[in-house]
């Protein structure tokens, strides 16, 4: 019986330890979770904040235009045959001509096309080196269409008078627009206007695939643009970002069937109207109007946008509920267990105390107690009684 007692008091002393053991621990990994967990929040905030703090680089001038032809270079792009050269469209009022500016600003070339243009405000390229010159510019917001033109890029760069060119009729789906910007998906060749408005945002509208030069061609509305009046923009080299501009500043818009604006540039130096790609990987090129007009390089805007429309940040991204609900069960479960050791625990031992009879000492010291009254003598301790 003594044995069984002290099995039983061995067990209860062990589920205390236990109870004991998984109190701290648990604690211990709540704790060292939260501390994760708050470290790592830490962590991704100053590096936020880092990035936040970190100032915008400051954009390098590389030319000045000094010809009296370009006074508001409103469109600009990076040519696909010619080095170094950037082809330039001059502000509305200007014929149909397209300039060449080589890596100083000097003008190296006029192509002059044939068109009766009414308001050239963009200019694009294509892989192939097709130029697009866009006369979309309405600001009465009079026009029943608009027109882009294309002529190739010439293997030289020299004077010409007369080139010959396409002519392509496009209406929009919902009436008149006033629109500087053109852009064309570097892989795929697809037009895209964006129209600009003084008062909130302006469109996105995208040109049928294949359009035709035989009647006139329906612009479809794809999406709202950006906050802001833009006036020009570029897809990037990849086709999966454009950057967008404004009198002011630079946005890099995730292209997509929902355009959505991810980063904003500081603000630029003077006011102008073109952006186009520039001479280095992950570079933009931007005019600023003036007597003789700058062109700036900057890197593309990659610091997260300030207003207007923005990306959820990866802290912000929502996390399933299976992961929550996992996490609340686990704990749960582990609380009751702990209670349920202490119980257990606790019942051992007012087992052992209430219901075993005294030990073998107990039963001696009864005994001797006994003899005593009765007058008999007690047995010697630890040596064997013989008959």
């Amino acid at each position: 019986m003594r044995q069984l007692r002290t099995v039983v008091a061995l067990l209860g002393a062990t589920l205390f330890a236990l109870a004991g053991v998984a109190l701290p621990a648990s604690a211990g990994g709540t704790a060292e979770a939260g501390s994760t967990a708050q470290a790592g929040g830490t962590a991704q905030a100053s590096s936020t904040a880092q990035a936040s703090s970190t100032a915008d680089p400051a954009p390098k001038k590389l030319f000045s235009i000094k010809d009296d032809r370009i006074r508001k270079p409103t469109g600009l792009v990076r040519s696909t045959k010619h080095q170094g050269t950037y082809w330039a469209v001059s502000s509305s009022g200007d014929t149909g001509r397209v300039f060449a500016l080589d890596a100083t600003g000097q003008v190296q070339a006029v192509f002059r096309f044939g068109a009766k243009v009414k308001d050239v405000e963009a200019l694009g390229i294509d892989r192939n080196g097709t130029l697009y010159i866009a006369d979309i510019g309405d600001s009465q917001g009079s026009r029943d269409q608009i027109e882009i033109y294309t002529i190739p890029e010439p293997e030289s760069l020299q004077d010409s008078a007369n080139v010959k060119y396409h002519q392509y009729d496009f209406k929009y789906p919902d009436g008149a627009h006033d629109a500087e910007t053109l852009l064309v998906d570097p892989e795929t060749s697809q037009l895209y206007v964006v129209t600009k408005s003084s008062k909130g945002a302006g469109s996105i509208y995208s040109a049928p695939a294949s359009p035709t030069r035989q009647g006139t061609n329906d612009l479809t509305k794809l999406a709202p643009a950006p906050t802001g009046v833009i006036t020009d923009g570029t897809f990037l080299p990849d086709g999966q970002q454009v950057v967008l501009r404004t009198k002011t500043d630079l946005t890099t818009v995730a292209w997509g069937d929902n355009p959505n604006a991810v980063a904003r540039s500081a603000a630029l130096p003077g006011e102008g109207d073109s952006v186009a790609l520039g001479g280095a990987d992950g570079t933009v090129v931007f005019g600023a109007d003036g007597a003789s007009p700058g062109i700036y390089e900057l890197a593309v805007p990659a610091k997260a946008t300030t207003g207007g429309t923005k990306t959820p940040s990866a802290s912000a991204t929502p996390k399933p509920a299976t992961t929550s609900d996992s996490t609340n069960d686990s704990s749960g479960k582990s609380h009751n267990l702990r209670w349920i050791i202490i119980g257990a625990a606790l019942f051992a031992l007012i087992i052992t105390i209430f219901t075993f009879p005294p030990g073998r000492r107990e039963r001696r010291d009864r005994q001797a107690e006994n003899d005593r009254l009765t007058g008999q003598s007690p047995p010697t301790p630890h040596r064997r009684q013989h008959s």
